[in-house]
């Protein structure tokens, strides 16, 4: 049986953070903007519909509860959930914390201005918080 592999351009683009129920939780490498990627660990899948219901709505109690957590950790003025994979085919959510006074604030981040990589410390202690957001979630039911 095939084994699950994100797609190696999300890889190179993002650290990993954690396995959520259904999804990989990756960090995003550009420090301009709180940028989490959940991948579900299906093969073959690039659009929502392809997911069975339930997993479909496993996908969105991940999504919604990531955001929910990081937005209330970090503040911002808007979460941004998308799905797009013009770019990546394989199926994959975009959960941003958005600032008004961020980079490219309110034009979508894709595109706008050079990735800042983090530093190690930086990238270290924005895994740390995430886990521990995460880490007190429910995603049985999206809490």
């Amino acid at each position: 049986m095939p084994k699950f592999e994100p797609d190696a351009r999300l890889v190179a683009d993002s650290y990993p953070v954690t396995e959520l129920p259904l999804c990989q939780l990756r960090l995003m490498d550009d420090a301009r903007f709180p940028w989490l990627v959940l991948i579900p660990r299906r093969l073959n899948v690039s659009e929502v519909f392809e997911l069975d219901a339930s997993a479909q709505q496993q996908l969105w109690r991940e999504a919604t509860a990531v955001g929910r957590a990081m937005l209330g950790a970090l503040g911002g003025d808007k979460l941004n959930i998308a799905s797009l994979g013009n770019v990546v085919a394989q199926l994959h959510v975009h959960v941003i914390v958005r600032r008004r006074e961020d980079a490219a604030w309110p034009a979508p981040v894709w595109g706008h201005g050079q990735a800042e990589a983090y530093d190690l410390d930086g990238l270290a202690d924005m895994r740390a918080r995430i886990l521990a957001e995460v880490e007190g979630l429910d995603l049985a039911s999206g809490q």
